[in-house]
């Protein structure tokens, strides 16, 4: 179903509003009482009338005394629009309803068009005399009325969603089993009186099977014409058959003589590639043998390198222990530098509490600036070393790494020489597989020789197959002029067959009675002990998958629009529960934004689920959803993407006053109120 526009004529706040819907998802968007939820209100009017318990006044616009909807929809490639009005007498009620199919208008009572509706929807027929529960819970739930059904007593509940899954059907069925029982006990009543003439038909077969007797005699002596002339052309059409297998042998021959040109085709070619293979290997080992190797070069640049990298380990260490001297004059110097800021300080000396001596300040400190200066020039002195030690060892890196170089060439080289041996070897295989091939082609050309003879030696037997047709054709008509004299006498022995055999089915009935009485006492027996509690059993079981499939896709949308600290699933009477690090959460402690994702997971999931059992139905790829986001938080309204996304249906419409969603959809169409009436913005 794909809902195409729906124009409002004096619906709730609406004087006259036309209202066109795009494929794909589509947000009905403004403030909150712009008008938003008339318009799904409006399709549910449209396409069910008014619902029992609903008035008449929640959708006529005040002041007004008439009013009416008209929406157009398109299903399985039908365009269908329907219209329905409101009139006000003493109470507002429905006044006109029409639908029209393909350009074709009929004008229908109220009955008419739900059963209509019903039938284009594919909904179950059952449905017709219950409320909307299967397109509220499909296709459009407003959220509060999800949160009530969550918010029900468990028995409430579950007799609800038993309406939704049409499973009350096994309530009928034990009703049904009733009325059934009263019909067997009617049944044995009639049964009783059949069996008076029994004795006499048993009488009258005997007569019969003596007379049928009789002429199944007369029947063998023509039969026994009809086998010899059986016989005789059965043993002209092996004697054809057997030329015919002389014609398919050569047939067979012929063949035979084109696959084996074919393989001595494919055999020569081979031979020739594998000539050519020989070539390029030939050439290869010339071009390997020029290359030049000596062994002992790569055991002297091996002694090379290492002799390098143990000269370059030397002047490591010696580069450690310049750097270590180098630190240590550095910390001295530091030192040198506090103690003189100390004796700089100092006017009291700290052991005899005497005043220091400004001589003796002046001496310590010009002994320690003598020491950092020697430190210093030790110092820069032991950093040119290092610098020379860093050459030599950055020159001793680019050595070996030549050499190293130099060695995996030769290393390559040497892999090189050692294919030599490979080449030879694959170059014999080669010429010993041509020798082999040559031998082949030449006992296949012999093959040939044989075939063509033989082919020659069965051409004979075209001329004697013609014959044999002609021999054929003559006992095939005398065979079919006895076997009509045998069909004429079976025709009269299968009449009278017909007769004993329908006398011997009316005895065979009446004795079927005296079984069936028996039987229906035991079907009333079984029906009563048995096939009720079976019922009854199996209704269990129903709710059971039910319930178990409703759970896992409950846990996934929950799952997608709240955190995983929460652990959610259902009881066995579709009560959610929610658990939290092991202790239970009531529902009316959740957040606001909680309650709606737990609202409108149920929603959704249940949506899936009555498609799955009802796979038929045509309101399956869209779905309506009024403000699926109350109180959600600013991250779960990021989530609202993923759960669009996941929907997979063809059509979505959303009500929503959060700006946010807009980016979420691919239309948006926006609607203000102004003056206490309704309009969708251009």
């Amino acid at each position: 179903m794909k809902l195409k526009r729906i124009v409002l004529n004096n619906i709730r706040s609406y004087k006259y509003q036309e209202i066109i819907f795009p494929d794909g998802s589509t947000l009905l968007s403004g403030d909150i009482g712009s008008g938003k939820t008339s318009v799904l209100l409006g399709i549910e009017f449209a396409l069910f009338g008014i619902q029992p318990g609903q008035r008449g006044s929640a959708l006529l616009r005040n002041g007004e005394q008439e009013g009416g909807v008209k929406i157009e929809f398109e299903i399985d490639g039908k365009n269908i629009v329907i219209e329905r009005t409101l009139k006000k007498k003493k109470t507002i009620s429905q006044d006109y309803c029409a639908i029209t199919v393909d350009g074709d208008k009929k004008e229908i009572s109220v009955t008419e068009l739900k059963n209509k509706v019903l039938e284009f929807l594919n909904y179950p027929m059952e449905f017709s005399k219950k409320q909307n529960l299967l397109y509220k819970f499909t296709v459009y739930t407003p959220q509060e009325e999800m949160k009530q059904i969550i918010l029900q007593d468990a028995e409430t509940r579950i007799n609800t969603l038993r309406n939704v899954f049409g499973i009350d059907k096994y309530k009928r069925i034990i009703e049904n089993t009733a009325i059934l029982v009263s019909k067997i006990k009617e049944e044995k009543k009639l049964k009783e009186g059949v069996t008076m003439s029994l004795e006499g038909d048993k009488a009258s077969l005997i007569s019969k099977e003596d007379e049928l007797e009789t002429k199944h005699y007369n029947l063998e002596s023509v039969a026994r014409e009809l086998f010899l002339k059986t016989e005789k052309r059965k043993k002209i059409q092996e004697e054809k058959t057997e030329i015919s297998q002389k014609m398919e042998d050569k047939a067979r021959f012929q063949q035979e003589i084109e696959k084996t040109r074919l393989v001595i085709s494919g055999k020569q070619e081979a031979s020739f590639n594998n000539s050519k293979r020989i070539g390029e290997v030939k050439g290869q080992i010339e071009e390997l043998n020029k290359l030049l190797f000596d062994a002992s070069e790569i055991q002297k640049l091996e002694e090379q390198i290492e002799l390098k990298k143990k000269e370059k380990e030397e002047l490591n260490e010696s580069n450690l222990k310049i750097t270590t001297q180098i630190n240590s004059l550095q910390i001295k110097n530091e030192e040198n530098e506090k103690v003189r800021q100390k004796i700089i300080d100092v006017e009291i000396c700290p052991t005899c509490l005497q005043d220091v001596d400004p001589v003796y300040k002046t001496n310590v400190i010009n002994t320690l600036e003598s020491d950092s200066v020697d430190n210093n020039s030790r110092i820069q002195a032991l950093k040119s070393e290092k610098n020379s030690l860093v050459n030599n060892i950055s020159e001793i890196d680019a050595e070996i790494s030549l050499k190293q170089k130099k060695f995996q060439d030769m290393i390559m080289v040497k892999v090189r020489l050692e294919e030599i041996g490979e080449k030879k070897n694959r170059m014999d295989e080669l010429e010993k597989m041509n020798l082999s091939l040559e031998k082949d082609i030449g006992l296949l050309k012999q093959h040939i020789k044989i075939l063509e003879q033989s082919v020659s030696d069965l051409k004979k037997f075209d001329s004697i197959f013609e014959l044999k047709q002609k021999e054929l054709e003559e006992a095939l008509k005398q065979e079919r002029s006895a076997e009509i004299k045998v069909a004429e006498l079976k025709k009269e022995i299968d009449v009278f067959s017909r007769q004993i055999q329908e006398l011997k089915e009316r005895i065979k009935k009446t004795e079927e009675i005296r079984k069936q009485l028996h039987y229906l006492v035991e079907l009333e027996d079984w029906l009563s002990k048995k096939f009720v509690p079976v019922i009854s059993f199996i209704e269990r079981n129903v709710m059971t998958k039910l319930k178990t499939e409703f759970s896992r896709l409950f846990a996934e949308w929950f799952g997608m629009l709240v955190s995983d600290i929460f652990n959610i699933q259902l009881r066995d009477d579709f009560t959610p529960v929610i658990s939290y690090q092991d202790y239970e959460i009531e529902y009316s402690y959740l957040s606001g934004g909680e309650r709606t994702a737990v609202a409108l997971a149920y929603r959704l999931s249940l949506n899936q689920v009555i498609n799955s059992i009802l796979s038929k139905i045509k309101t399956k790829d869209i779905v309506i959803l009024d403000e699926p986001t109350d109180g959600f938080s600013e991250q779960q309204l990021d989530k609202m993407r993923d759960v669009l996304q996941q929907l997979n249906v063809s059509q979505i419409i959303i009500v929503s006053h959060e700006q946010k969603m807009e980016s979420f959809v691919e239309n948006v169409i926006r609607f203000r109120k102004e003056g206490g009436v309704s309009r969708k913005e251009p």
